[in-house]
């Protein structure tokens, strides 16, 4: 009997899933039910939790800063996805393409940023966008006749510190994901299209990008969340949680704000809940546009 249950089929289906059903449920389905409990208390550390209804929902509406966090987040997020798709998928073609020389250089180049530690990277480009004439980009505006820019204390200034930083540590993983899905596009789709005389743009279009679709949505997806979930990168560039008028402040940083700086529990619990509804929000809405819920969706695509 034992021997038959240890090599039953049916049951190590189960034995295999039950530890990434047992990760999930431990930290995710749990800390998030708790969470949402959480967002109807007033809960601080040291006191005992009191139930509040909606009150911290109610307080949300109405809390300017939070609209404030929300709006940066959300411009961040599509930002990133204007400069982390379109680009990282050209370099991917450019690198897989037959002629290149040094394919392996600029991956690893490329590559390289996504394992530096955000805090270093973060510091560098503070020390890069600084106000001071000495800066790096100060004195290459400086060789153009620009005036000195202080870059952190202005919300777009600020955005072009935050978006470059998003570039140089993000675009080598996309690519990756990237040439992933190039290594599986058959050379036999490109040759028959040289045969019929397409040219380069027309294999892109009419071949690349269709085939491209399930990695393409793939990344878009996790780029949505890691815009929306952004907060070291802010937190280092402006050297703490208190940007000049909160023009750095992201929906995590609220949550941080609110949770550790302030002992404030239920409300940053109410906040971690708004950003999981707009999360799945903008996500699930962009699956359904992209097709990917449609029955047979991820075959057709």
């Amino acid at each position: 009997m034992l021997k038959r249950f240890a090599y039953s089929q049916k049951i190590a289906t189960y034995v295999f899933v039950l530890p990434f059903v047992l990760v999930f449920a431990v930290f995710w389905v749990y800390p998030m039910f708790s969470s949402i409990g959480m967002s109807f208390q007033k809960t601080m550390l040291g006191q005992e939790a009191q139930f509040i209804g909606t009150a911290n929902y109610e307080r949300l509406a109405a809390d300017g800063i939070f609209l404030k966090a929300v709006t940066n987040s959300v411009v961040y997020m599509l930002l990133t996805l204007v400069i982390l798709i379109p680009f990282p998928l050209l370099i991917a073609v450019w690198i897989n393409h037959r002629l290149m020389i040094g394919r392996e250089f600029f991956k690893s180049a490329l590559f390289f940023p996504a394992l530096t530690s955000v805090v270093v990277a973060g510091t560098i480009f503070r020390l890069m966008f600084g106000e001071m004439e000495t800066s790096l980009v100060n004195t290459l505006l400086g060789w153009f006749g620009i005036e000195p820019v202080k870059f952190l204390k202005g919300q777009v200034t600020g955005f072009i510190a935050l978006l470059s930083l998003a570039a140089w540590r993000w675009t080598g993983v996309n690519m990756l994901y990237f040439l992933a899905g190039l290594k599986n596009i058959p050379d036999e789709y490109y040759e028959a299209a040289e045969i019929d005389g397409a040219s380069s743009w027309q294999k892109l279009i009419r071949i690349t990008l269709p085939l491209l679709k399930p990695i393409t949505i793939y990344v878009i997806t996790i780029s949505i969340y890691g815009g929306l979930a952004m907060f070291i990168e802010s937190m280092m560039l402006w050297n703490g949680n208190n940007s000049p008028k909160n023009i750095g402040l992201t929906i995590v940083g609220y949550l941080y704000r609110q949770g550790i700086e302030r002992n404030d529990l239920g409300y940053a619990a109410a906040v971690g809940i708004v950003l999981l509804a707009i999360a799945m929000i903008i996500n699930l809405t962009q699956l359904t546009w992209s097709g990917m819920f449609r029955r047979g969706g991820l075959k057709d695509a």
